[in-house]
């Protein structure tokens, strides 16, 4: 096999033999809440139990263990956004093999510093996916390294198709795999094992709606003359792990004929999808890892009472901001709120305030005065406080309580909520 030719089932049965006491084969387990939940069941491969904590694993050390002795001794060098680098650093290092990450600098924290765990130099280069892109290649021809592409590898391609040997294998009766799209290496290489395996089995793709190359593309293929999505947006999105403006050229030729069906989600839909999976699964997963999960509750009609699997790709996000997706999603439940509160600008005004609040139940997360900036008269104050609160009902009784006590008092508005269906 040439490094243009698309790899077939054959050699993605022989990079599951190649790389087995590599990775782990990941337990494929079906959800019952989540199907529920979704109106169909949910079996979920659950790829963030992998080392690094994603599937991009399988395709770096099916490259790297294929690589000519000579041009291995001379290092390799990667462009990732995170999880290809931890995978080819990871794998590289096993096998002792000099390894330099070229890296967007909008990289999370966690991911760059988990590469450079591994042993990998890496550089942080330019603001886009792209800008990197170009900073790896000319680095590769001033060192005479070895490219690992992250996705367009015929190498690549047919280790991240083990997944689907494993997936079908494990639950055969499958009848439709959702799979999240960046630059289209992982829905490729199992798009072509499922393909082999069972050939009726419905294949589904799904992208942020900012970074919409290969919906694009798909679209353009399987409906000539229909008005096609926008162009890719770009920004910060926090699915960075598929963040790809356009698929690559071998994998885009899978997508245009094996894909059945392409989907766009929403921040916001990955948001409730993470939390989900955290609540219900008790598992981790980064932006990229709950699109299929999302996709899924966004048409829940293609997939009433099927048999579904979905990739939780990867698991590396860094805990902050997985702290405020958990917050904006209590603030959606309506398990947070905010409250705007007047009340006289004298000793034990919040203690009184306090005091109501707490005996409806709820629990004070922050307070704040206003005093300059206030609308009120000058012996007045704004008091702004985040409740903890049960829902609508028991807020309602708290504003009750503190307007009973002499307080005017108003929600403030959550701006954040959008007109995203909550899942509880």
């Amino acid at each position: 096999m040439n490094d243009t030719t698309l790899p077939g089932i054959d050699q993605i049965r022989q990079a599951r033999v190649r790389i087995a006491d590599a990775v782990v084969n990941t337990p494929c387990i079906e959800s019952r809440t989540l199907g529920l939940i979704a109106g169909c069941q949910l079996f979920l491969k659950f790829e963030n139990l992998q080392f690094t904590a994603s599937f991009k694993e399988r395709g770096a050390a099916n490259r790297l263990r294929t690589l000519d002795p000579a041009v291995a001794r001379r290092g390799v060098i990667a462009v990732s956004a995170g999880n290809h680098a931890q995978g080819v650093a990871y794998h590289s290092e096993r096998m002792g093999i000099p390894a330099t990450i070229v890296m967007p600098r909008f990289t999370p924290a966690v991911k760059v510093e988990n590469t450079r765990r591994f042993g990998a130099q890496v550089v942080l280069e330019g603001d886009s996916f792209q800008a990197a892109r170009d900073a790896m290649l000319l680095l590769a021809g001033e060192r005479k390294l070895s490219i690992v592409h992250p996705y367009d590898d015929p190498m690549i391609i047919a280790g991240q198709g083990t997944i689907g040997l494993e997936m079908l294998e494990t639950v055969p009766e499958l009848d439709c795999l959702v799979i999240a799209v960046g630059g289209g290496g992982l829905i490729a290489g199992i798009a072509i094992a499922a393909r082999a395996i069972k050939p009726g089995i419905e294949i589904v793709g799904v992208q942020t709606a900012g970074f919409t190359g290969a919906y694009r593309a798909w679209q353009a293929a399987r409906h000539p003359g229909q008005p096609v999505a926008a162009e890719s947006s770009g920004g910060p999105t926090l699915a960075e792990g598929i963040a790809v403006e356009q698929p690559g050229q071998m994998n885009r030729a899978v997508i245009e004929s094996l894909i059945d069906h392409m989907v766009l989600v929403s921040e916001a839909e990955i948001e409730q999808a993470m939390v989900l999976l955290l609540d219900i699964e008790k598992t981790v997963v980064e932006g990229a890892g709950a699109a299929g999960l999302a996709a899924v509750l966004r048409e829940p009609g293609r997939y009433a009472g099927r048999k579904v699997g979905l990739v939780l790709c990867g698991g590396n996000i860094d805990m902050l901001t997985l702290a405020d997706v958990m917050q904006r999603q209590l603030a959606r439940q309506h398990r947070l709120a905010r409250l705007s509160i007047k009340a006289p600008d004298s000793p034990g005004s919040l203690a009184r305030i306090a005091s109501l609040v707490g005996g409806e139940g709820a629990n004070i997360e922050d307070v704040s005065h206003q005093r300059a900036f206030a609308d009120l008269p000058v012996r007045y104050v704004r008091i702004d406080m985040t409740l903890s609160i049960r829902g609508d009902e028991h807020l309602d009784r708290v504003i009750a309580a503190l307007e009973g006590g002499g307080f005017r008092t108003r929600r403030v508005s959550d701006q954040l909520l959008d007109d995203l269906p909550v899942v509880r």
